[in-house]
């Protein structure tokens, strides 16, 4: 997945970190031989004497100062001037004052420059000859032309300060600019000013934060302020939402004056309508391949699919992107021809060969981290790409599962046809609950992804197992998953070998077994994604149950735990429970020869509305049988419900605990 927009984000500063030591500049350092008396600017000298607030023990730097000039030209071309001081608390902030600044051939850098104030008092600057430009990590399957310019000062020590001012120009087909104010550290003084010709006007908007009305400065020039902005701190919160989605950001929109759609979704869909839209035109090879692959089939649901799953299989996710193609795909034709492309182009090239028989369909623009859209401030920021196609009027079946309803009454089925493993129909559980740019033109609207039924996200556990005297169980294991729960392992055993698909079961049955071994591992529809994945073996696991005297202790739970993890501190954000499930669990453990169950769990049941949990063991004739059912409802619960959260969590955690009491009969 490649982020739409890349200027305009700002990635965490251990990202940064990782990208330098990729690159070997972490290695570089600054000779002591460059500290100039006076170096320093008055305006890092007042940012570094403002008196702090009283932080956590654990902050490990403040950003002191967080200030940005936006300067729009008659010809709508603009220019942004940051300045940025952040003073290091603890040796874990030193990553912190590492100076970046994104750019790529569209996105120029006009100046940058850096000083440090040492914890002993020492200024630097640092000269443009040690400074360093570093290309993004492909990871193998991307190139872009996305490159960051970076300085490591000295002094990055706690007590030390680093200031950088920089100057960019801007890409010229995008009008808008996308500031963030808030993320993991705590942030003193922070402005964005907005410097506008006389014939302009914009549209600001906060995303997940109150909207804070601009200053005006006069002669279109317009400032927002935030002050004393603390840190969001995720750091050990258990089950906590993406950073994104919490971080404040301002989005500030321009343009010629009187455009209605300034600011506004159908703004955003009508720019990425107009880089797009004539990308996606169907050439003769086109349409003869969409042709080929739909012969026979007359259904709108047999005809999408056939044309989904060409292009989620059989074309190769690769992106290379230079200036503008970070957001705009490339033809339809130029991908069919190379049989690669990122998520744009996929999605391109499967409204062009959709169009071909007679099949209407858009792009959706989405972000993976569920929450990053905020509905309410519109922004083409998001990092992906993904299909929505237009279901024909009156049709209807139970196979279409993530559907949404446009203010035009049009119905769209939502497809990423980036996602390898995922059956057609469903979507990804990252995207499920989230916002999107349905991208129609005039019609361009923001949408919400529906979450899907638990019984779309499926785990069926089921054995028949032995138990000897010793304490030894033998039998058979059969699993069967279905939806994102399966993703994981199609991948592993489409494409791992045999020593990683051992190691993979081994890791999974060693969280609930100390001594095992399996034989005869079966493994059906791998890549039949509409069908459950099924998983048989035959396992032997030594001391399963415990000798306590003249008793065996077993766990009538043998393999796979749903426990969740809660604490008990005061909740302040959402909890993200990851994704809608529904898991069910389905043992029989015969007794050994002349003992019986002198004790047996109590039945469990719990429904707190999101979720729900049951279970009970049962002694049947000679045999234990247990049986449970785990259902998730939502993927996001406010933090109001933390307490039925840790409820559920301890509810879990100590049914699959609990032991049943055997005996041997008199």
């Amino acid at each position: 997945m490649v982020r739409l927009v890349l200027p305009a984000f700002r990635p965490s500063f251990r990202w940064i970190t990782r990208l330098m030591v990729a690159g070997g500049f972490c290695s570089l350092s600054v000779s002591p031989a460059y500290c100039y008396k006076d170096s320093v600017p008055d305006w890092v000298r007042a940012a570094a004497a403002e008196p702090l607030a009283t932080y956590p023990a654990d902050t490990n730097a403040v950003v002191l100062l967080d200030e940005t000039t936006l300067t729009v030209g008659n010809d709508g071309k603009a220019v942004e001037h940051h300045r940025y001081v952040v003073k290091i608390m603890r040796p874990g902030g030193r990553d912190e004052g590492m100076a970046h600044i994104f750019f790529d051939k569209d996105s120029k850098i006009l100046s940058m420059k850096v000083w440090s104030i040492g914890p002993d008092g020492h200024e630097y600057q640092v000269k443009d000859n040690e400074m360093a430009e570093v290309g993004l990590p492909g990871e193998g399957n991307y190139y872009e032309d996305m490159r960051v310019k970076v300085a490591n000062p000295p002094g990055r020590d706690p007590g030390g300060i680093v200031a950088w001012e920089t100057e960019q120009r801007l890409p010229p087909y995008r009008h808008e600019d996308d500031w963030f104010f808030q993320d993991n550290l705590p942030r003193v003084k922070q402005s964005f000013t907005l410097e506008l010709p006389s014939n302009y006007s914009y549209v600001g908007v906060a995303a997940h934060h109150t909207v804070v009305k601009a200053i005006d400065l006069e002669r279109g020039r317009y400032r927002w302020e935030f002050n004393d902005t603390p840190a969001i701190d995720l750091e050990r919160v258990p089950m906590a939402p993406n950073l994104e989605a919490l971080m404040g950001r301002l989005t500030v929109h321009y343009g010629p004056s009187g455009d209605p759609a300034l600011g506004t979704w159908q703004g955003v869909g009508e720019w990425y309508d107009q880089l797009a839209r004539d990308r996606m035109v169907a050439t003769p090879e086109i349409a003869a391949k969409a042709a080929a692959l739909t012969a026979g089939k007359t259904d709108f649901y047999d005809k999408t699919e056939v044309i989904a799953e060409f292009v989620q299989k059989q074309i190769r996710y690769f992106v290379i992107e230079k200036g503008i193609g970070g957001n705009q795909p490339h033809p339809a034709a130029d991908i069919f021809r190379v049989g690669y492309g990122d998520c744009k182009d996929k999605s391109t090239l499967l409204s062009a060969m959709l169009s071909a028989v007679g099949i209407h369909s858009a792009i959706v623009l989405v972000d993976s981290h569920r929450g990053f859209v905020d509905p309410t401030a519109p922004s083409s920021m998001g990092n992906h790409a993904i299909a929505a196609v237009q279901i024909p009027d009156g049709y209807d079946s139970p196979k279409l599962r993530s559907v949404v309803t446009a203010k035009t009454g049009h119905r769209y089925l939502i497809v990423d046809p980036t996602a390898e493993h995922t059956a057609f129909g469903q979507l990804e559980h990252a995207l499920q609950g989230g916002y999107a740019v349905l991208v129609e033109g005039k019609d361009s609207e923001v949408v919400q992804i529906p979450v899907l039924k638990p019984e779309l996200n499926t785990l069926h556990r089921t054995a028949e197992l032995q138990l000897q005297a010793d304490g030894s169980l033998k039998g058979q294991y059969t699993e069967s998953r279905f939806g994102d729960l399966s993703e994981y392992r199609r991948n592993m055993f489409t494409n791992g070998d045999a020593k990683e698909q051992k190691t993979f079961l081994d890791k999974m049955l060693s969280l609930d077994l100390v001594s095992f071994s399996v034989s005869d591992v079966k493994v059906e529809n791998a890549q039949a994604f509409n069908k459950d994945l099924t998983t048989t073996f035959n396992l032997s696991a030594d001391r399963y149950a415990r000798p306590a005297g003249s008793l065996l202790m077993v766990r009538p739970r043998v393999i796979g735990s749903e426990a969740l993890e809660a604490d008990k501190k005061p909740r302040t954000v959402p909890i993200d429970l990851e994704q809608t499930m529904q898991e069910k669990d389905d043992y029989t453990i015969q007794l050994p020869e002349g003992y019986t169950a002198d004790e047996v769990p109590d039945p469990v049941k719990l429904d707190v509305g999101f979720a729900s949990y049951e279970s009970s063991t049962e002694l049947k004739g000679n045999a234990l049988h247990y049986t449970r059912t785990y259902t998730v409802r939502q993927v996001t619960v406010p933090a109001s419900r933390y307490a039925d959260v840790r409820k559920l969590a301890e509810t879990i955690g100590e049914d699959e605990q609990t032991r049943a009491v055997l005996k041997k009969k008199q």
